[in-house]
Protein backbone atom coordinates (compact mmCIF):
# COMPACT_ATOMS: atom_id res chain seq x y z
CA UNK A 1 0.00 0.00 0.00
CA UNK A 2 1.60 3.24 -0.94
CA UNK A 3 0.97 6.68 1.41
CA UNK A 4 -1.55 7.69 -0.58
CA UNK A 5 -3.84 4.95 -0.12
CA UNK A 6 -3.02 4.90 3.79
CA UNK A 7 -3.71 8.51 3.82
CA UNK A 8 -7.30 7.38 2.45
CA UNK A 9 -7.73 4.39 4.90
CA UNK A 10 -7.25 7.08 7.29
CA UNK A 11 -9.69 9.67 5.91
CA UNK A 12 -12.10 7.18 6.01
CA UNK A 13 -11.58 5.92 9.26
CA UNK A 14 -11.56 9.27 10.80
CA UNK A 15 -14.88 10.30 9.09
CA UNK A 16 -16.38 7.46 11.56
CA UNK A 17 -14.26 8.80 14.58
CA UNK A 18 -17.02 10.22 16.83
CA UNK A 19 -18.49 6.65 16.47
CA UNK A 20 -14.93 4.44 17.26
CA UNK A 21 -15.89 3.52 20.75
CA UNK A 22 -18.73 1.69 19.49
CA UNK A 23 -17.36 -0.05 15.95
CA UNK A 24 -18.57 -3.72 15.81
CA UNK A 25 -15.39 -4.67 14.77
CA UNK A 26 -16.22 -8.59 16.20
CA UNK A 27 -19.34 -8.43 13.59
CA UNK A 28 -17.67 -7.09 10.66
CA UNK A 29 -16.51 -9.99 7.91
CA UNK A 30 -14.71 -7.83 4.87
CA UNK A 31 -13.33 -10.22 2.51
CA UNK A 32 -10.75 -7.47 0.77
CA UNK A 33 -7.08 -7.68 2.80
CA UNK A 34 -5.21 -4.82 2.10
CA UNK A 35 -1.21 -5.34 2.20
CA UNK A 36 0.33 -2.46 4.51
CA UNK A 37 3.76 -2.16 6.52
CA UNK A 38 2.16 -1.92 9.95
CA UNK A 39 3.78 -3.38 13.10
CA UNK A 40 3.13 -2.37 17.14
CA UNK A 41 6.18 -3.42 19.23
CA UNK A 42 6.49 -5.22 22.34
CA UNK A 43 6.29 -1.26 24.08
CA UNK A 44 3.08 0.08 22.34
CA UNK A 45 4.58 1.71 19.49
CA UNK A 46 2.80 2.05 16.06
CA UNK A 47 5.05 1.81 13.35
CA UNK A 48 4.52 2.23 9.39
CA UNK A 49 6.92 1.20 7.30
CA UNK A 50 9.61 0.91 10.23
CA UNK A 51 8.66 4.84 10.65
CA UNK A 52 6.69 5.82 14.07
CA UNK A 53 3.18 7.35 13.82
CA UNK A 54 3.71 10.19 15.41
CA UNK A 55 -0.04 11.35 16.19
CA UNK A 56 -1.51 9.99 19.38
CA UNK A 57 -4.62 10.53 18.18
CA UNK A 58 -4.25 8.11 15.13
CA UNK A 59 -2.63 5.67 17.27
CA UNK A 60 -6.43 5.50 19.38
CA UNK A 61 -8.30 5.65 16.70
CA UNK A 62 -6.67 2.83 14.84
CA UNK A 63 -6.86 0.56 18.40
CA UNK A 64 -10.29 0.83 17.93
CA UNK A 65 -10.20 -1.16 14.91
CA UNK A 66 -7.66 -3.72 15.99
CA UNK A 67 -9.06 -7.33 16.14
CA UNK A 68 -7.53 -10.30 16.61
CA UNK A 69 -8.80 -13.13 14.59
CA UNK A 70 -8.85 -17.04 15.64
CA UNK A 71 -5.60 -17.76 13.47
CA UNK A 72 -3.71 -15.19 15.95
CA UNK A 73 -3.26 -12.66 13.74
CA UNK A 74 -4.14 -8.95 14.77
CA UNK A 75 -6.11 -6.71 11.99
CA UNK A 76 -7.12 -3.17 11.50
CA UNK A 77 -10.73 -3.94 10.33
CA UNK A 78 -13.30 -1.83 8.44
CA UNK A 79 -16.56 -3.15 6.98
CA UNK A 80 -14.96 -3.59 3.64
CA UNK A 81 -11.17 -4.48 4.36
CA UNK A 82 -8.65 -5.13 7.11
CA UNK A 83 -4.97 -4.82 7.20
CA UNK A 84 -2.78 -7.30 8.65
CA UNK A 85 -0.68 -5.55 11.45
CA UNK A 86 2.14 -7.23 13.03
CA UNK A 87 2.38 -7.54 16.90
CA UNK A 88 5.18 -8.27 18.32
CA UNK A 89 3.88 -9.26 22.51
CA UNK A 90 0.83 -7.81 23.11
CA UNK A 91 -0.94 -4.72 21.00
CA UNK A 92 -1.75 -2.49 24.00
CA UNK A 93 -0.16 -1.98 27.69
CA UNK A 94 -1.79 -1.64 30.73
CA UNK A 95 -0.39 1.61 32.43
CA UNK A 96 -2.51 2.43 34.92
CA UNK A 97 -4.36 0.64 37.80
CA UNK A 98 -6.41 2.23 40.52
CA UNK A 99 -8.31 0.28 43.26
CA UNK A 100 -11.64 1.11 45.16
CA UNK A 101 -12.69 -0.47 48.52
CA UNK A 102 -11.14 -3.08 49.82
CA UNK A 103 -11.36 -7.09 50.24
CA UNK A 104 -14.33 -8.55 49.13
CA UNK A 105 -15.93 -5.47 47.76
CA UNK A 106 -12.46 -4.11 45.91
CA UNK A 107 -12.52 -3.06 42.30
CA UNK A 108 -10.02 -2.31 40.53
CA UNK A 109 -10.20 -0.16 37.25
CA UNK A 110 -7.15 0.06 34.70
CA UNK A 111 -6.34 2.18 31.47
CA UNK A 112 -3.84 1.04 28.45
CA UNK A 113 -1.51 3.34 26.57
CA UNK A 114 -4.44 3.87 24.42
CA UNK A 115 -6.87 5.03 26.93
CA UNK A 116 -9.08 1.63 26.71
CA UNK A 117 -10.62 1.96 30.92
CA UNK A 118 -12.08 -0.95 32.45
CA UNK A 119 -12.88 -3.11 35.70
CA UNK A 120 -10.50 -6.19 36.39
CA UNK A 121 -13.52 -8.43 36.51
CA UNK A 122 -15.11 -11.83 34.64
CA UNK A 123 -15.05 -10.09 31.08
CA UNK A 124 -11.48 -8.80 31.20
CA UNK A 125 -9.37 -11.55 33.32
CA UNK A 126 -5.87 -11.29 34.32
CA UNK A 127 -3.44 -14.20 33.39
CA UNK A 128 0.18 -14.97 34.07
CA UNK A 129 2.50 -16.29 31.86
CA UNK A 130 6.08 -16.54 32.18
CA UNK A 131 8.75 -16.16 30.17
CA UNK A 132 11.89 -18.63 29.33
CA UNK A 133 13.35 -16.90 32.36
CA UNK A 134 10.64 -18.42 34.56
CA UNK A 135 9.59 -14.37 35.00
CA UNK A 136 5.52 -13.57 35.31
CA UNK A 137 4.03 -12.04 32.52
CA UNK A 138 0.73 -10.66 33.34
CA UNK A 139 -1.90 -9.84 30.88
CA UNK A 140 -5.32 -8.64 31.04
CA UNK A 141 -8.36 -9.45 28.13
CA UNK A 142 -9.30 -5.23 26.92
CA UNK A 143 -11.59 -6.65 24.22
CA UNK A 144 -12.77 -9.96 21.79
CA UNK A 145 -9.49 -11.36 21.79
CA UNK A 146 -7.33 -8.67 22.36
CA UNK A 147 -4.87 -8.33 25.17
CA UNK A 148 -2.65 -6.09 27.64
CA UNK A 149 0.65 -6.55 29.19
CA UNK A 150 0.72 -5.42 32.07
CA UNK A 151 3.52 -2.78 32.71
CA UNK A 152 5.96 -3.98 35.60
CA UNK A 153 4.94 -1.33 37.47
CA UNK A 154 1.00 -2.36 37.90
CA UNK A 155 1.75 -5.49 38.28
CA UNK A 156 3.35 -4.54 41.51
CA UNK A 157 0.79 -2.78 42.22
CA UNK A 158 -1.42 -5.27 42.28
CA UNK A 159 1.07 -7.63 44.47
CA UNK A 160 0.69 -4.86 47.02
CA UNK A 161 -3.13 -5.51 46.83
CA UNK A 162 -2.93 -8.99 46.97
CA UNK A 163 -3.43 -11.08 49.66
CA UNK A 164 -1.33 -14.67 50.11
CA UNK A 165 -3.00 -17.56 51.03
CA UNK A 166 -1.67 -21.21 51.26
CA UNK A 167 -3.21 -23.89 48.89
CA UNK A 168 -3.88 -27.06 49.40
CA UNK A 169 -1.34 -28.12 47.40
CA UNK A 170 1.55 -26.54 49.87
CA UNK A 171 2.12 -23.70 47.51
CA UNK A 172 1.50 -20.12 48.68
CA UNK A 173 -0.84 -18.04 45.94
CA UNK A 174 -0.89 -13.95 45.91
CA UNK A 175 -4.42 -13.58 44.87
CA UNK A 176 -5.93 -10.19 44.22
CA UNK A 177 -9.24 -9.56 44.42
CA UNK A 178 -11.87 -7.33 41.81
CA UNK A 179 -16.02 -7.25 41.28
CA UNK A 180 -16.18 -10.55 43.44
CA UNK A 181 -13.09 -12.22 41.14
CA UNK A 182 -10.26 -13.46 42.31
CA UNK A 183 -7.02 -13.06 40.59
CA UNK A 184 -3.53 -15.48 40.84
CA UNK A 185 -0.78 -13.55 40.73
CA UNK A 186 1.37 -16.64 41.11
CA UNK A 187 2.69 -19.31 43.48
CA UNK A 188 5.11 -19.59 44.76
CA UNK A 189 6.62 -23.07 47.71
Amino acid sequence: MTATSLSGLITRIEKNAGEASQLPVENWQPERLVEVDLKIDAKGHWYHEGQPFTRTSLVRLFSTLLRKEEDGNHYLVTPVEKVRVEVEDAPFLVILAEREGEGETARIRLQTNVSDEFWLDAEHPLEIRFTADDEPRPYVRVRGRLEARLLPQVYYQLVGWAEAREEATGETCMLVTSCGQEFSLGCYS
